[in-house]
C-alpha cells in the first residue's frame, strides 16, 4: 500500500491534469474514497501544498494576444518586498522572478496588442528603482506544464 506521501504526491498529479475532477474521480484513480480523498485534499489546502484552486485561462481567449519575456535592470539593491508590492499592481505582469545574472529580474508579461505592450514597458521603466529593461518579444509556445510535471517522482 502506498505511503501517505505517494498518496498525497498522487492525488497533486491527479488535480494538476484534471482540476475540476470529483474527489470520486480521483478517489478511483487513486485507490481513496470520495470521503477519504476530500479529507486529504483539505489538509494539503490547510498544509499549503495546495495554494488555490484556479482556471488556468490562455492569454488569447482574454483577448491578450502579445507575450513577452522583460528583464529589469535596477540602481542599486531592491528590497524584495518592495519589487513584488509593485509588480503585483501590474495586471499584465502575470509571472515575475529575481535571477542570477545580469539583470535582477525576469518578468512574463501579457497585452493586448504591442501599443499595450509599450505602455506596460514604460510603467516598469517609471519605477524608481528601474535604470533599463530588455524585452523579448515570445512567439510561439512550444511547451507549457503545470509548476509540476506529471511524472515527478
Amino acid at each position: 500500500m502506498p505511503t501517505s506521501d505517494d498518496l498525497d504526491n498522487r492525488i497533486l498529479r491527479v488535480l494538476l491534469r484534471a482540476g475540476r475532477s470529483s474527489y470520486a474521480e480521483i478517489g478511483d484513480e487513486v485507490g481513496l474514497s470520495a470521503s477519504a480523498t476530500k479529507r486529504r485534499v483539505d489538509r494539503l489546502v490547510r498544509d499549503g501544498a495546495i495554494r488555490s484552486f484556479t482556471a488556468v485561462v490562455e492569454p488569447h481567449a482574454m483577448g491578450w494576444e502579445i507575450e513577452a519575456v522583460v528583464q529589469l535592470y535596477t540602481n542599486g539593491t531592491v528590497p524584495f518586498d518592495t519589487m513584488r508590492a509593485d509588480l503585483e499592481d501590474v495586471a499584465e505582469v502575470v509571472e515575475a522572478f529575481t535571477v542570477a545574472g545580469a539583470a535582477d529580474a525576469m518578468l512574463r508579461v501579457v497585452a493586448g496588442d504591442v501599443p499595450h505592450l509599450e505602455r506596460v514597458i514604460s510603467r516598469l521603466r517609471g519605477l524608481p528603482y528601474v535604470q533599463q529593461t530588455d524585452t523579448t518579444m515570445l512567439l510561439s509556445v512550444m511547451v507549457r506544464r503545470p509548476n509540476v510535471p506529471h511524472s515527478a517522482p
